[in-house]
């Protein structure tokens, strides 16, 4: 199914709600279907408008997902709003629900070894239909990369999620999603969340837009990225202006 989409800085996202999203994931996994799908947040999109490579490599995605209030903001900007937010994390958890209900096989790919353990532990726990048919932290040079893929490709799993944050996690989605016909989905720091490592922010914030603050406040060190995201709205007004 090909979903309407809106376009802030170029890139294509797609324009619907989480539940007609999912479900049209639940199809292509029943269906055996090959789908890339990029989450993005306005660092990500930012990073895109300043590097062709990475921007060529997102344009091959199947679904591109607004994910980050900021895109909902600049889309509203340009007068062609967006239905709704759509997270990776969410969608990633959803993921797994569908793969608890079809038993169908997921491989992790990133996060530090200590998460990766802790977030496989907690399918398992959480999802006890899913197999998890391979596992491999965030840190590996060329030659491991190549038995990493090796894997996915012996293994076939229905869904590989690859915590390596972007630009690497789409470059090597991009660059490897022929192996396998399955959901390959970036998915940044949610092995993090997965984990228990990080908390994510309680319901209320969420359903206020107000994540990205809770964010903030719990995780000073992340005010370091308040310039990209003024960077990224100064960008958007140019193109309103165009």
């Amino acid at each position: 199914m090909q979903f309407p989409t809106v376009s802030v800085l170029n890139i294509p996202f797609i324009n619907t709600t989480n539940q007609a999203f999912i479900a049209q994931l639940s199809k292509d996994l029943a269906a055996n279907e090959n789908r890339f799908i990029v989450t993005a947040n306005p660092e990500i999109a930012l990073y895109a408008t300043k590097h062709n490579d990475y921007f060529q490599t997102i344009s091959q995605a199947d679904y591109i997902t607004p994910d980050g209030i900021g895109i909902l903001k600049g889309a509203t900007m340009l007068g062609t709003p967006l239905t709704e937010r759509i997270t990776g994390f969410d969608t990633m958890t959803a993921l797994f629900e569908i793969a608890n209900q079809n038993s169908y096989s997921v491989y992790l790919l990133g996060a530090k070894e200590e998460v990766l353990q802790a977030a496989c532990q907690n399918v398992a726990n959480q999802y006890p239909n899913v197999t998890i048919v391979g596992q491999h932290n965030g840190y590996f040079d060329d030659q491991e990369e190549q038995k990493i893929v090796a894997d996915i490709e012996r293994t076939q799993p229905n869904i590989i999620l690859a915590a390596l944050g972007f630009p690497k996690q789409e470059t090597f989605i991009e660059a490897n999603r022929h192996k396998v016909n399955a959901i390959w989905m970036g998915v940044g720091g949610s092995f993090d969340v997965l984990s228990g490592t990080v908390s994510r922010a309680p319901k209320i914030w969420q359903k206020m837009h107000l994540e990205w603050f809770y964010r903030f406040a719990s995780h000073p060190s992340r005010l370091n990225r308040f310039p990209a995201l003024i960077e990224y709205m100064r960008l958007v007004k140019k193109e309103k202006k165009n």
